[in-house]
């Protein structure tokens, strides 16, 4: 059995540099039945969550991650990821919070994200 603790870190680990250095590069880890809710909005389809991603209203992000944890998801061997950071948007000096869930599903010896839920966390 895969160590979901050790997978999920590097999941997190890549997938905010590629985010916020080329979220075109994030296209790799989304499939057709790939799932985005993104502050509340569904998104279906691994092309229609790429052009989501890289549609954000802003040029540069800077993602700081302060939590990470992961759980078996499934007997199929998924993995359940909960992320918590703070980030910085173009040319703010305030950061705002935010929460991400991954759901991992195996595919051949990696792994794509079938479910990303993502909110900013407001009022803090």
């Amino acid at each position: 059995m895969a160590d979901h603790s050790a997978i999920a870190r590097q999941f997190v680990d890549y997938y905010y540099n590629t985010f916020d250095t080329n979220r075109q590069g994030l296209a790799p880890l989304y499939r057709e039945q790939s799932m985005l809710t993104f502050e509340g909005q569904p998104t279906s389809g691994g092309k229609q969550i790429v052009e989501k991603l890289t549609n954000l209203p802003f040029q540069r992000v800077q993602h700081v991650v302060s939590t990470s944890d992961a759980q078996p998801g499934s007997p199929s061997g998924s993995i359940i990821v909960t992320v918590t950071g703070q980030l910085l948007i173009d040319d703010e000096t305030r950061p705002q919070f935010f929460t991400q869930t991954f759901h991992l599903y195996p595919e051949g010896t990696s792994f794509f994200v079938y479910n990303d839920i993502f909110r900013l966390v407001l009022g803090i």
